[in-house]
């Protein structure tokens, strides 16, 4: 059973975030011709780079407008649980992008401080153009940011940090050229190399989660534990064991094993499957995905044994318990045999026609009691080592 996000809000997300990333492009793209236009004709080195660096942030626009479009795609055979992880993906770049663009300020700014005397001092229009860079970034890092956490999308929430690291380099810029116009040309690198360090802590976290993701890294522990006591309290379940997790974009994918009594009907075993499942789902927003496995008993216990030895399946355990007990009643008085698989064995019930049996036998006076045939049954099948129980029912 699957919670999905109704189709009209998936829709909704999808073309606000697709609006946000044309805004973002344009915004960028405007920024990019402004620092290096200001910067060529201020002689401000820092703001040219601070240019450069939008348009950089041009290009990861334009990857994420890719990426988001192929995440939010439908599954299909090829990919049967959905596009999501395209998205992940383009997190990991994102953040692999950040440590570069970190990598560049930090080797940018010691170059300049070891060589100080050779920077260049900017004009007051590249403090303007800075200010504009610091407002236009920033606000764009605000309505993403919003946008990020409302559809629960790390991959907007990663180009919203993009956003404020360029915001944070045209501060630097502000600072470098404030402090070169003032005489303190070292102000520029020692700042630089400080918000190199925050974008790079920023692209390692990004990235960090991006490739547990990738790998089907299981969520936290204190997380599966609410799930398991969430499926606990459903009527019906006796146990939980193996619960699987993983993230796929923003949702989460779980497969739980329920633990139910090993004689109840097929039909009663999936319906308590329903209900956990509805439990989870209405209980966990971001579970979108719950596969149950229903166990007649803990298959952790005798994963082993199941793994060396398994009994036969139904058409041949029937042939040969009929056979082995011909001499008792023949097959067309058995108007139901159930077979239970437990314990790397079966316990059989037997379901006899109470009239047409005795009559078979001729005296119905001497006939054994549905216990003391079962007795008979085991001794008869005593060297068939998978048959661990006998039930016989008259009707």
């Amino acid at each position: 059973m699957t919670n999905t996000i109704t189709t009209d809000t998936r829709e909704g997300n999808k073309q606000a975030t697709q609006r946000l990333l044309i805004l973002s492009g344009i915004v960028d793209a405007a920024l990019g011709f402004l620092k290096v236009g200001v910067g060529i004709f201020a002689n401000s080195h820092a703001l040219i780079a601070d240019g450069i660096h939008s348009f950089s942030d041009l290009a990861t626009d334009i990857m994420v407008w890719v990426f988001n479009k192929i995440g939010a795609a439908e599954a299909d055979e090829d990919h049967p649980y959905g596009h999501a992880k395209f998205e992940t993906f383009g997190t990991f770049v994102l953040g692999i992008l950040l440590i570069l663009v970190s990598a560049g300020l930090i080797f940018d700014s010691m170059q300049r401080l070891l060589d100080v005397s050779e920077v260049s001092i900017p004009a007051w229009p590249a403090l303007i153009a800075a200010l504009i860079s610091i407002a236009g970034k920033e606000w764009l890092y605000q309505i993403t940011h919003a946008l990020g956490n409302k559809t629960n999308s790390r991959l907007l929430v990663a180009n919203a940090w993009h956003h404020r690291s360029d915001a944070l380099s045209s501060i630097i810029v502000l600072i470098g050229v404030g402090g070169a116009i003032a005489g303190f040309l070292w102000l520029e690198m020692l700042a630089a190399m400080g918000v190199a360090l925050m974008i790079a802590q920023i692209g390692w976290k990004l990235s960090k989660q991006s490739v547990e993701e990738l790998v089907d890294t299981s969520l936290a522990e204190s997380y599966v534990g609410q799930i398991k006591d969430k499926i606990e309290g459903v009527e019906g379940v006796n146990g939980v064991h193996s619960i699987r997790t993983r993230r796929m974009g923003n949702d989460v994918l779980a497969d739980v094993h329920l633990q139910v009594e090993p004689f109840i009907s097929v039909s009663e075993g999936h319906h308590i499957g329903e209900w956990a499942t509805r439990e989870l789902t209405s209980t966990f927003s971001e579970l979108n995905d719950v596969v149950v496995h229903i166990d007649a008993e803990d298959d952790e216990l005798i994963e082993v044994n199941a793994r060396q030895s398994l009994p036969p399946l139904r058409r041949e355990a029937r042939e040969l318990l009929m056979t082995l007990w011909e001499s008792e009643f023949t097959p067309k008085h058995v108007y139901k045999l159930t077979l239970h698989y437990l314990n790397s064995g079966i316990h059989a019930e037997i379901f006899l026609d109470r009239e047409a049996h005795f009559e078979s036998i001729g005296d119905s006076a001497a006939a054994p009691s549905g216990r003391a045939l079962a007795d008979k049954l085991t001794d008869m099948a005593s060297e068939i080592s998978w048959l661990h129980k006998v039930s016989v029912w008259f009707d």
